[in-house]
């Protein structure tokens, strides 16, 4: 029986056990904490049916006023080194900054982690531009099967995001691709992702469940069911044992992590941080991997990681902005 069919089939403990075993022989026992950082809430694109971005657009009368602060940025990724997190990738919309800022921005970011950083800023032709400020490069794919890709990112052809992470690969960049799990896809078409992940030799693939926005199409639709998550997440880790796979769930649905480290997570994002930090749904974070026997990297509660020296001049108020949040949280934030 293939994978696909299995799954079509609910054989998801089948599925979970098998990606379990595979991801500890290929990846070994630890899990990371991801955070991707933003630049801007405009997009001059805006209209993927599913995006916060897309509700935005019609209320932002100057997409200047939507970019970050570089400073908050890179404040952004002090603390999150500082918390031993990963930076998932550096994320802006449509027209928000120029190459050359992103670049900055990126050699920034560099100089305070240590680590070259993923970009996921769109489709462009301009990747000769970065140099070693930067790893990887990110095609937000969404969904993989065609029609419903046009349908849903009008204004972001496949072809183009394969051209894209095709040039990526010849200027020695890795590649990955962002998937959301609910947008209306079914089982069989993880043929169309498999086959993607084939030809671009995808290295990194993130997996997020829909989380619904109001004002857009999909504001009343259900997340997607949490073993079908998983189920997918564990296909696509057996069809691929190599693959870096980083899942992605929100506050309300915490009680995904363990499922989807059993099948095959390698790191897990997609959280409110400095909201988080110190509560009790932080903890959850952290009692959830405990319990699928594997080892965290970084923290989501230890208070004492969180003072140091400033790496940059100019950052002092911003940092000191997200310590003074992670210290206020209260362990009754609601989600």
């Amino acid at each position: 029986m293939s994978l696909i069919e299995q799954l079509k089939n609910r054989k998801i403990l089948d599925l979970l056990q098998k990606a379990n075993q595979i991801t500890l022989k290929e990846h070994g026992n630890k899990i990371t904490l991801e955070r991707a950082i933003f630049l801007s809430w405009w997009c001059d694109k805006g209209d993927c049916s599913f995006c916060y971005m897309s509700s935005q657009k019609p209320l932002i009368r100057d997409p200047k006023k939507a970019r970050r602060r570089v400073e908050s940025i890179l404040a952004e990724a002090e603390m999150v080194r500082r918390m031993g997190w990963n930076i998932e990738f550096l994320s802006g919309g449509y027209g928000a900054f120029t190459t050359s800022e992103i670049k900055q921005i990126a050699r920034d970011i560099y100089e305070i982690t240590d680590d070259p950083v993923w970009l996921n800023v769109g489709i462009t032709s301009e990747l000769g531009a970065y140099g070693e400020e930067v790893v990887g490069v990110t095609g937000a794919v969404e969904v993989a099967n065609p029609q419903l890709h046009r349908k849903i990112c009008p204004s972001k052809p496949l072809e183009d995001i394969n051209s894209m992470l095709t040039e990526a690969g010849d200027l020695g960049f890795k590649k990955a691709i962002t998937i959301i799990i609910g947008l209306g896809e079914t089982p069989e078409d993880l043929q169309y992702l498999f086959q993607m992940i084939e030809e671009l030799e995808i290295d990194r693939i993130i997996f997020y469940s829909l989380n619904p926005h109001p004002d857009t199409p999909y504001a009343d639709t259900p997340q997607p069911a949490s073993l079908y998550y998983a189920g997918t997440v564990a296909a696509t880790r057996i069809q691929f044992p190599k693959l870096e796979i980083i899942t992605g769930t929100w506050v309300d649905n915490l009680a995904n992590i363990g499922p989807l480290i059993l099948a095959g997570a390698n790191g897990i994002t997609k959280f409110p941080l400095f909201k988080m930090f110190g509560t009790r749904y932080g903890r959850r974070v952290e009692e959830e991997v405990q319990w699928t026997g594997r080892e965290l990297v970084g923290t989501f509660t230890d208070l004492d990681c969180l003072e140091g020296e400033s790496p940059k001049s100019g950052l002092e108020p911003f940092l000191k902005r997200y310590i003074t949040s992670c210290l206020n949280n209260k362990t009754d934030y609601k989600v």
